[in-house]
């Protein structure tokens, strides 16, 4: 049982970190976008920001378990398969994405008006202000909702049961009524979360000081 649990450890983790740079590099485009094509943005495009916000406000408000079901054709498509870790990744991306990009909006709209205007009044290219002022700036808020991305798909993928600590939390643990292996796994579970937590509150703190 050690090895299985060692296995499903390292498979979560494959899951969720997967997963996760897949919210960062979908997500942060999308953040950038919503924040830029808005009324008084630097690419202004109104209608546009509307239909795309529409579109994540969607995805936001479709509980995990239902999108997991809705996107089997997509994930059998893109996997070849609807069980398994590799199968997981594809609703826990489509999930995650529209999650951390609503919490990067907010870091990239709290940045400072004056210094956007002050690039512009010195002739920065409207992609230098994104690359030099705006993710710079946002970056320690960035890294926050990133943290609290990630804890919500250690849950999520737990919830899948596609492999890794939930399904053998389902498996060994709620199927076969051993309390000992419910029990190891939730202990995991919380460990591996409070290990993101801090990981995650250490480099906020290193990028505010400087």
């Amino acid at each position: 049982m050690t090895d299985r649990l060692w296995q499903a450890l390292l498979d979560t983790v494959l899951m969720v970190g997967i997963s996760a740079g897949i919210a960062v590099l979908a997500g942060i485009p999308l953040a950038v976008f919503l924040v830029t094509s808005g009324p008084g943005g630097i690419f202004p495009a109104p209608r546009l920001n509307r239909i795309v916000g529409m579109v994540v406000n969607g995805f936001r408000a479709v509980p995990f378990i239902v999108l997991l079901v809705a996107l089997i054709p997509l994930t059998r498509l893109i996997a070849g398969t609807t069980i398994g870790i590799w199968a997981a990744i594809v609703p826990l991306s489509v999930s995650a994405t529209p999650f951390f990009a609503r919490i990067a909006e907010v870091s990239l709209r709290e940045v400072d008006p004056g210094l956007v205007e002050a690039a512009q009044s010195i002739g920065c290219r409207r992609w230098h202000i994104i690359r030099h002022v705006l993710l710079p700036q946002a970056l320690p808020g960035i890294i926050g909702g990133f943290t609290i991305t990630v804890v919500s798909m250690i849950g999520a993928s737990a919830m899948a049961g596609a492999g890794g600590l939930g399904d053998v939390a389902i498996r060994y643990g709620y199927q076969r009524f051993d309390t000992v292996v419910m029990l190891v796994v939730v202990v995991i579970l919380i460990a591996l979360v409070s290990a993101v937590q801090i990981s995650g509150d250490l480099a906020v703190r290193r990028l505010r000081a400087r």
